[in-house]
């Protein structure tokens, strides 16, 4: 198997023309120099070279629309030093029970008809209890029966528990890393890194499709944010999802008074999230309210290819719908399925 060890060759395989990069193959083997090597290059020859890769594998001016819904928030027992949800921070937010299936149903109808077609359901446990899959069961099931694709973020599960949902119908199961594997003690200390591996790898086990992706802005460094990409281009299989988040400051968290991240910074981030993993669908998720329309532009033509469609994301606002279609429409970006250029697994860089 071959591997590189300087950044000029990587560099050489990267700047082949479009037909060269659809013939190689995935990579899973990515070393960490590699992976900085690309975030550091000089902005316009990343974005050159992550845009055609992009355009290897996906129609570049189509985004996925996804909904997300908040199906039971409040009274988590983890400590995640950015989140609302966490019982042992005094935010505003309030726990509430499990909604009721024909609550969330309404929701999914709405999503369908304002054009998502994944509709993705979070409740804030730490893991799924038993006594709980017989309802989430026939949630999954009643959202699948409207042609929606399906989605949750359940915390940590079993293989028996995820198995389960799959046969309801569930498509994507979400569980971001978060950071790095060495940071992450700094965001969390109710869970090691491990526990989320370990839930990632029985999620594949159970043939349920893997979102994972990570929150940029918690006070890590550019090295923690190599390491967060080398974690997940190197799973066993890449996810087929991977969310982009950008902290959302909520008050009466430790990190309430973080500073934002650069635009820049975000669209490295993304390119170089797209070169290592380029079957994967990007989606901008939390803080793109807080994006204008260039960064979100540059996001777009970097290799993002999804958004959360909608007011809210769980429990903070999301960017205005209104928006997103004025911004799609200068941009000549049309909203919906994805269409890739090229279909199996022939996209990929060397």
């Amino acid at each position: 198997m071959r591997r590189y060890h300087d950044e000029s060759q990587t560099m050489k395989t990267l700047a082949q023309p479009r037909d060269r990069l659809a013939g190689a193959r995935i990579r899973t083997d990515w070393e960490r120099a590699e992976i900085r090597a690309l975030h550091d290059r000089p902005f316009n020859d990343l974005l050159y070279t992550a845009h055609s890769q992009h355009r290897a594998v996906f129609d570049p001016n189509t985004v996925q629309l996804s909904t997300l819904l908040n199906i039971k928030s409040g009274g988590c027992p983890e400590d995640c030093k950015y989140c609302s949800q966490s019982s042992r921070y005094k935010t505003d937010l309030q726990n509430e029970k499990l909604m009721d299936k024909e609550t969330i149903l309404d929701a999914a109808r709405r999503a369908k008809a304002i054009g998502a077609e994944r509709f993705c359901m979070g409740a804030a446990w730490r893991d799924i209890k038993d006594r709980d899959v017989p309802k989430l069961v026939a949630i999954v099931a009643a959202v699948k029966a409207l042609g929606l694709e399906t989605c949750v973020t359940l915390g940590m599960a079993t293989r028996e528990q995820l198995s389960t949902l799959r046969e309801a119908g569930l498509d994507y199961y979400n569980h971001n890393i978060d950071t790095s594997e060495e940071y992450y003690p700094q965001v969390i200390s109710t869970r090691v890194f491990a526990d989320r591996l370990d839930t990632l790898e029985a999620v594949r086990d159970a043939g349920i499709k893997v979102c994972c992706g990570g929150i940029l802005g918690l006070g890590e460094t550019i090295e923690d944010r190599i390491s967060m990409l080398h974690t997940l281009a190197t799973l066993p299989e890449h996810p087929q999802s991977v969310p982009v988040n950008m902290l959302v400051p909520i008050p009466g968290t430790p990190f309430a008074k973080n500073a934002k991240i650069d635009p820049l910074d975000l669209t490295r981030f993304i390119a170089t999230a797209r070169l290592v993993m380029p079957e994967s669908v990007i989606r901008l998720s939390a803080g793109r309210s807080d994006l204008d329309e260039s960064t979100q532009a540059l996001a777009y033509f970097a290799g993002a290819n999804s958004i959360f469609f909608g007011e809210t994301l769980l429990t903070t606002p999301n960017a205005d719908m209104h928006g997103d279609e004025t911004l799609f429409k200068k941009l000549g970006i049309a909203a919906g399925g994805l269409q890739r250029c090229r279909r199996g697994k022939e996209y990929a860089i060397d």
